[in-house]
């Protein structure tokens, strides 16, 4: 089957590169996309990207851990990941590191790996690494243009049902925890106002 370019909005790309489309749209107009970045005009007055079809691809190892403080656990992941990925024959040609929630959808450092078109293989250590909720989606849609990712302990969880239990869990402790750190800040904030 041959694979031929094709076009994604331009407000669609700034998207996955974490722009909103007015930013986007003054890139595109003050010259200062990228380069090797094909962009197109048609009929209808809409700017798109043309995206190349897929070529040999990169295997890129992706590590996050939740906090600062757990940096030292985000060092060991890598190096956890990046020997098995070698173990599997998918020599890693980069390693991307982010601190932030998994539930979090706005991790920067994701979206350009998951954008980057020259990305065959994301390496993960779980599947909650690379995204709490909407996993399938994410390698639907990185299947979708001929990339893969690979979780190195895929069988953690092996029950749908307790997995999907294990993430509605996470999702309302993340809520509930949330709204306790806003309310003590804001307690903090006023009792520092009312004694200044």
């Amino acid at each position: 089957m041959d694979v031929v370019s094709r076009r994604i909005s331009l407000t669609a790309w700034g998207r996955l590169y974490g722009f909103d489309k007015a930013t986007t749209a003054r890139m595109h107009h003050a010259g200062k996309l990228p380069p090797e970045l094909q962009v197109e005009q048609l009929p209808n007055g809409r700017y798109y990207v043309v995206v190349p079809p897929e070529q040999d691809g990169r295997c890129v190892v992706y590590a996050r851990v939740s906090s600062a403080d757990q940096k030292g656990d985000l060092d060991r992941q890598v190096g956890r990941v990046v020997e098995w990925a070698t173990q599997q024959g998918c020599r890693p040609d980069e390693v991307v590191k982010e601190i932030g929630s998994g539930l979090n959808g706005n991790r920067r450092r994701l979206c350009r790996l998951v954008a980057d078109h020259t990305v065959a293989t994301i390496v993960v250590e779980h599947r909650e690494r690379l995204s709490r909720f909407g996993f399938e989606y994410l390698a639907a849609a990185l299947a979708g243009r001929g990339a893969r990712i690979l979780v190195m302990e895929e069988d953690e969880m092996e029950d749908d049902l307790v997995r999907d239990v294990t993430e509605v869990m996470t999702s309302l402790c993340a809520l509930l925890y949330g709204r306790r750190s806003a309310r003590r800040r804001a307690e903090r904030a006023l009792a520092a106002a009312q004694a200044g």
